[in-house]
C-alpha cells in the first residue's frame, strides 16, 4: 500500500537559506501526525513541501507513491492553509467557498449534484457555520474564516487532510467541535497531518508527533508537554506563527 505522504532526505532552501534539512518522514494510512516546534522551525514549510507547494532542493517527496509534480488525484487530499485569501471582485459567500472543495470531484461539464450539496451541508454543520452560509466570507472574523477553510477541505471528502494551524484564532468551543469531527474521520480510517503550536482538545487523537528545531526533526513520538505561557490553564493560542501564507493548493 502506498503511503499518503513521505519525504526522504528532504531539504528546502528559500532565498538561499536552508529552511529544512535531512527530513525523513513517512505518514501511514490512518495516522494523525502533529507537526510541532517553535516559531520559524519550519513547520509550515514542511507540510507545504509534502504537498509540492514548495519544491525540495534535495531529496524526494511522494503523495500516495507519486511525486507531487505528477500527482493528479487531488480529490484524495484536503488542504487547510493558515488563512483565507479573498481576492477582489464579487464577494464570495461562505457556502460558495466551501462548495469549491468539491471541484476535484466534479466533471467540468457537470453542475453541482445533490451529493455535492449534501457534502457541503455536512461540512458546514461540522464546523458550526451552517447559519452563516449566505454571508460574505470577508465579513467573518479570522477564527470563523479558519472554520470555513476546514469546511472546504471536509466538503471534498478526502482520504487525507493536511491542516496548517487549524486551531489558531479559533475559540475553545470550535476547537472541541473540530476535535469531534476529526475523531469521526479518523474512525473511518482517514489520515491527518496537522501543524500545531499546542494541541488542546486534539491531543487525544494524535498518534505521533514530529517536533522541528531549526529545520530538523529533533523528536518523533509522544507529543511534548506545553511549556511557558502555553502551559497556563485557559491559554488560547490566537497569535500567528508564520509569515503571510504562500499560494495555496486550493486558493
Amino acid at each position: 500500500m502506498n503511503l499518503p505522504f513521505s519525504v526522504t532526505g528532504g531539504e528546502v532552501r528559500l532565498d538561499r537559506r536552508l529552511v529544512l534539512r535531512g527530513i525523513d518522514l513517512a505518514v501511514r494510512p490512518g495516522e494523525v501526525v502533529a507537526v510541532m516546534g517553535a516559531n520559524g522551525s519550519g513547520k509550515s514549510t514542511l507540510v507545504r513541501a509534502l504537498l509540492g507547494l514548495i519544491p525540495l532542493s534535495a531529496g524526494r517527496a511522494e503523495l500516495y507513491g507519486v511525486p507531487p509534480s505528477r500527482f493528479r488525484d487531488w480529490r484524495r487530499i484536503g488542504y487547510v492553509p493558515q488563512r483565507l485569501s479573498i481576492g477582489g471582485g464579487v464577494p464570495a459567500t461562505v457556502r460558495e467557498i466551501v462548495a469549491s472543495g468539491r471541484i476535484a470531484r466534479q466533471s467540468r461539464l457537470r453542475p453541482a449534484s445533490a451529493a455535492d450539496r449534501r457534502a457541503v451541508d455536512r461540512a458546514l454543520q461540522a464546523v458550526g457555520m451552517a447559519d452563516r452560509a449566505r454571508d460574505p466570507a470577508q465579513e467573518l472574523s479570522g477564527g470563523q474564516q479558519q472554520r470555513v477553510l476546514i469546511a472546504r477541505a471536509l466538503a471534498g471528502e478526502p482520504d487525507s487532510l493536511v491542516m496548517d494551524e487549524p486551531t489558531a484564532g479559533v475559540d475553545s468551543r470550535s476547537q472541541e467541535t473540530l476535535a469531534g469531527t476529526l475523531r469521526e474521520l479518523v474512525g473511518l480510517g482517514r489520515t491527518v497531518v496537522l501543524v500545531a503550536h499546542e494541541l488542546g482538545p486534539l491531543e487525544p487523537l494524535i498518534t505521533r508527533s514530529i517536533v522541528l528545531d531549526q529545520g530538523r526533526i529533533v523528536h518523533e513520538g509522544v507529543p511534548p508537554s506545553p511549556q511557558g505561557d502555553c502551559a497556563r490553564p485557559g491559554h488560547d493560542h490566537v497569535h500567528p506563527h508564520a509569515p503571510a501564507e504562500e499560494p495555496g493548493l486550493l486558493s
